[in-house]
């Protein structure tokens, strides 16, 4: 996990000098990003079922923000549809749910478990998703119970354009 701080330069108008000055931000409000390899110790998904490519931003506890680069050379497009390729919706919904097992897996209380769908709710497809696109998916946590459910609103986008979204439950796996 790398955690940005950003960092400004500062002129003291009394002084010829320059100094550098670290702005000092909660927890929650640290921007954070995940690569590839942190998402993997993360996640148990694997090839070809791994559909998040980076974490670009995350609140603890709050949400994440995952892209998804599709690419022409992914098996379902072989099928899904010859000569006219589109990223099956399943596929859609299963992103933003593995962008949402960041924020759950990330969990002080949850941290370790197997996170499983439990329900899918009010997911409307908008644009289609083709290869070249990138997929931004933001993911928010809506709510806990028992330590064991919870609940998220994702929604995915492409170049600024609303692609995908819905309300995805979760239960923790025994």
């Amino acid at each position: 996990m790398s955690i940005l701080t950003e960092v400004n330069t500062v002129k003291d108008p009394d002084s010829a000098s320059t100094k550098s000055q670290t702005n000092e931000t909660s927890t929650s409000e640290r921007k954070t990003i995940f690569t590839i390899q942190e998402i993997q110790k993360l996640l148990p998904h694997r090839y070809p079922f791994a559909l998040v490519d980076r974490i670009i931003d995350y609140v603890p506890g709050n949400r994440a923000v995952g892209i998804k680069n599709v690419t022409f050379n992914e098996p379902q497009f072989q099928g899904h549809f010859p000569g006219q390729p589109i990223m099956p919706g399943v596929l859609i919904v299963e992103a933003m749910a593995q962008v949402g097992g960041i924020v759950l897996t990330q969990l002080p209380e949850l941290e370790g478990g197997l996170f499983l769908f439990a329900g899918i709710d009010k997911v409307r497809f908008r644009r289609q998703v083709v290869p070249g696109d990138q997929l931004v998916m933001t993911v928010e946590l809506l709510w806990v119970k028992q330590r064991r459910f919870g609940k998220m609103q994702a929604r995915a986008e492409v170049d600024g354009q609303l692609a995908a979204e819905g309300e995805l439950m979760f239960s923790l796996a025994n």
